[in-house]
């Protein structure tokens, strides 16, 4: 597969797992793997994946009350035969959202940043390349109702060679029209998180990587969660593939605050955790969160599918890191979630 055949298939695969809800086609190993029987015990669950066709699987487990579980399954990396490891580093793309919108929330509580305000109150240079920015609020821009183009659909992004500057990612969206009125409209882009970082980069005089790590990294001990893949040991980050390409996608590496960040399952897992808890959060910064975003997340990026939740009905958080995207993986790896899930309350509701 030459270089742009490959640039058009990834790009059709994201847009097929972004609309993983509105399934057309089924395949029979889906299908299989909805309909099948849940197995006793969640290792049970997480041994098959491979049969699948998934190269590999984390899963982090922590229900309130017992110690977290981590499980494997597959290869950590299937050319040199290494089974996946509980302690591997992995790249979680869009949940690396959830540790930005906590840093803007604290700066609400602190009044060091107005979520009403607009990007021309903030950005003044950068607005006036964003047609309608004098209405584009951060709190749009936190709830995905901005308008604004996502990058990753931009002509010139390039999944095997991605910019490497959050400026040269809103460069491929500047001057480009809004997708719709700000404000009417809910529209999943990426483009808003990387300005909300610059927002909170000019009010509080400091990037948003050190507040992540002062607000976040160091009051939760997450000694094992990196904002790039060139911060970590490579042999210790999990191998990423991509179904129909014949290469292993971990050198790859993306910057932006929307999608940069790598972490172990079980580093996201008590960051979920804390967030859900009231541990991280303040009562006003918690109901100032809950207005503005989500509790939990997926992440996507080419060769890394991840899922990261808290199910309050049964008080436990769930992480799942699967090395794989293309085909019908995201549609599997939410299936093999949800079955995970379910298994967890057969066996609360039995005791």
């Amino acid at each position: 597969m030459n270089r742009l055949s490959a640039r058009s298939f990834l790009l059709a695969l994201i847009a097929v797992a972004s609309l993983a809800s509105i399934v057309l086609f089924v395949p029979w190993t889906f299908l299989g793997s909805k309909m099948a029987p849940l197995p006793a015990s969640i290792s049970g669950q997480v041994d098959n994946s491979p049969a699948l066709g998934l190269d590999g699987m984390i899963v982090y487990i922590d229900e309130q009350g017992q110690p977290p579980v981590t499980l494997t399954a597959g290869w950590h990396n299937k050319e040199l035969r290494q089974p996946a490891s509980g302690d591997a580093f992995f790249k979680i793309a869009s949940i690396s959202k959830l540790y930005l919108a906590v840093v803007a929330v604290k700066l609400a509580a602190q009044h060091q940043l107005e979520l009403d305000n607009t990007l021309v109150d903030y950005l003044p240079d950068m607005a006036a390349d964003i047609p309608g920015a004098e209405d584009i609020t951060v709190r749009m821009l936190l709830q995905h109702r901005s308008g604004i183009p996502d990058y990753i659909d931009a002509d010139g992004f390039d999944w095997f060679s991605p910019p490497t500057s959050p400026a040269d990612l809103l460069s491929l969206v500047k001057s480009r029209p809004l997708a719709f009125t700000p404000g009417t409209r809910y529209s999943y882009s990426n483009s808003n998180y990387v300005i909300v970082a610059a927002i909170i980069d000019r009010v509080s005089g400091k990037s948003y990587r050190e507040l992540i790590e002062e607000k976040i990294l160091r009051p939760l001990k997450l000694e094992n969660t990196f904002f790039s893949s060139k911060e970590v040991n490579m042999a210790r980050l999990m191998s990423g593939y991509i179904k129909g390409l014949d290469v292993d996608v971990k050198p790859v590496w993306f910057t932006g605050a929307s999608s940069e960040m790598v972490s172990t399952a079980a580093d996201t897992g008590k960051f979920i955790r804390a967030l859900n808890n009231g541990s991280l959060l303040t009562s006003q910064e918690q109901r100032i969160y809950g207005s503005v975003y989500e509790f939990g997340h997926t992440g996507l990026l080419p060769g890394y599918s991840s899922i990261a939740r808290y199910h309050q009905d049964i008080d436990t958080v769930v992480v799942q890191f699967v090395n794989n995207s293309g085909d019908d993986t995201w549609a599997l790896s939410e299936a093999n979630y949800d079955r995970v899930v379910a298994i967890i309350r057969n066996r609360r509701k039995e005791n």
